[in-house]
């Protein structure tokens, strides 16, 4: 792993949700990984990485997790949230 990888985790706020946006609601426990754990799920094809930082945090940095989508958290966020399948793990930092 690369320097830039491991800065990325290091500073990257990771929440999982599983089931996907079931109701929109924030939930009083959100499960939390580890970067270590989430370097092992690099490549899973049933988990999908959202880089939900703010466009200044995002344009900000050169640290990216290769492969992660990015979403712009102050958008309507049913109209992003829609489009990723309810069966997958949802990780956002």
């Amino acid at each position: 792993m690369g320097r830039r990888w491991k800065e990325a985790l290091g500073v990257a706020f990771v929440l999982i949700l599983a089931g996907c946006f079931q109701n929109l609601a924030p939930e009083p426990k959100v499960p939390r990984i580890t970067k270590e754990e989430l370097r092992g799920w690099l490549g899973n094809p049933g988990v999908v990485i959202l880089d939900v930082r703010t466009d200044r945090s995002w344009e900000d940095t050169k640290e990216k997790i290769r492969g992660a989508v990015r979403e712009d958290p102050e958008k309507d966020v049913k109209a992003w949230a829609s489009k990723y399948p309810k069966d997958k793990i949802l990780v956002f930092y």
